[in-house]
């Protein structure tokens, strides 16, 4: 019997996949200024549902049913 070459790709530390990043716009609500949690930002109550989270009976689509919005704050 033949011995076999170990296979080279086992012998090898192969490179970990690095972890993919989401979006920062898919979790964004249309009334979002910013990305939650990004500096110089802060929650406001969201002005269509004015922080009910509804609008006749269904999700708010500025605020996705949350009721607050994520506004900039300061500036320049």
């Amino acid at each position: 019997m033949r011995n076999k070459a170990p296979n080279s790709q086992s012998t090898k530390s192969r490179a970990k996949p690095q972890p993919q990043m989401q979006a920062a716009n898919s979790m964004l609500n249309p009334g979002d200024e910013a990305a939650r949690g990004t500096p110089g930002t802060g929650d406001d109550i969201c002005p269509e549902c004015h922080g009910s989270g509804r609008i006749n009976g269904s999700p708010c689509p500025n605020c996705g049913g949350g009721g607050t919005i994520t506004r900039a704050i300061g500036g320049a």
